[in-house]
């Protein structure tokens, strides 16, 4: 794999690890890394689109080498986006996030439009959409229970138990880990290892205000969300990893409500990873659809 290069950056008055792929006179491309990965994670996806684009991936709030504080107030989503508007500056960039990382994109996207050019989502959810999902206490709900887990606390101390045996079961639920050789394994440990960044990782889900209910019983009293304030107006990329068992094909039903200028692609044959499993397909998707 290209080595990056790596900074020390500061936002928001405290440390960020970023990595850089590809000529910085190149058009800047955002990569945003979900649960449990870091910004190391695009590598084999970042040298692809370095191509053409200046790639920048940070170990964002909690993860890696970043600033991991250990309050859970403090990875409330604003709290997590203004770490990355401050990391983009004035111009704006594309913006690409997968999984959480999704999140602080749409979040990105819909708060700070001026920063944000071009938006692509692999195997991630718009806010609304997936509320309305895990709120019918169906198939996505049944999914999702494994955040009811992460979110008592003490999960981290059971997840790093007999050398993270827990969390690499989470993270290989029933879906396929074949990409993951030793190498890179030994690198996910070494970076969830560090002092209290699984409990920053974690407090991710904590600190978010999805609502999680039991399968069977549908939520009746989701909140009124604002569909015009969460609003996609860039150009949106929706990439998809069609063996997905942690997002559902529901998780997305009706993100044309919200993102009227919206692509969707299907990458045959792999699942949430699908950026290590089919890194050239996902490549040849963003860059015959990025300007």
């Amino acid at each position: 794999m290209q080595t990056p290069r790596s900074e020390m950056v500061k936002l928001n008055e405290q440390p960020f690890f970023v990595r850089h792929w590809g000529d910085e006179s190149l058009p800047k491309l955002l990569l945003l890394h979900g649960f449990p990965e870091f910004g190391g994670a695009w590598g084999q996806l970042a040298p692809l689109l370095a191509e053409r684009f200046h790639c920048i991936a940070p170990d964002q709030r909690g993860f890696g080498q970043s600033w991991a504080p250990s309050e859970v107030s403090e990875y409330t989503g604003s709290k997590l986006v203004s770490d990355m508007a401050e990391l983009i500056g004035d111009a704006p960039v594309h913006v690409l996030g997968h999984d959480w990382g999704a999140a602080v994109a749409y979040g990105l996207a819909m708060f700070h439009p001026d920063l944000v050019r071009t938006l692509t989502i692999m195997n991630g959810v718009h806010p609304v959409p997936f509320q309305r999902a895990l709120a019918k206490g169906e198939a996505q709900c049944e999914a999702s229970q494994y955040i009811h887990y992460l979110r008592a606390e003490g999960s981290e101390d059971k997840l790093a138990a007999d050398d993270f045996d827990k969390l690499m079961s989470l993270f290989s639920a029933k879906m396929h880990l074949g990409w993951l050789t030793p190498e890179l394994m030994a690198e996910y440990k070494q970076e969830w290892g560090r002092p209290g960044r699984l409990r920053g990782m974690i407090n991710w889900y904590r600190a978010s205000p999805l609502m999680v209910g039991t399968p069977g019983e549908p939520i009746e009293d989701i909140p009124d969300l604002p569909v015009e304030k969460l609003q996609v107006r860039c150009p949106h990329l929706l990439v998809w990893g069609t063996d997905d068992t942690a997002l559902l094909p529901d998780a997305t039903e009706g993100l044309e409500e919200f993102a009227a200028d919206l692509t969707r692609v299907e990458i045959e044959g792999a699942d949430h990873w699908l950026h290590h499993q089919k890194p050239q397909a996902v490549a040849e998707a963003i860059l015959n659809w990025l300007p």
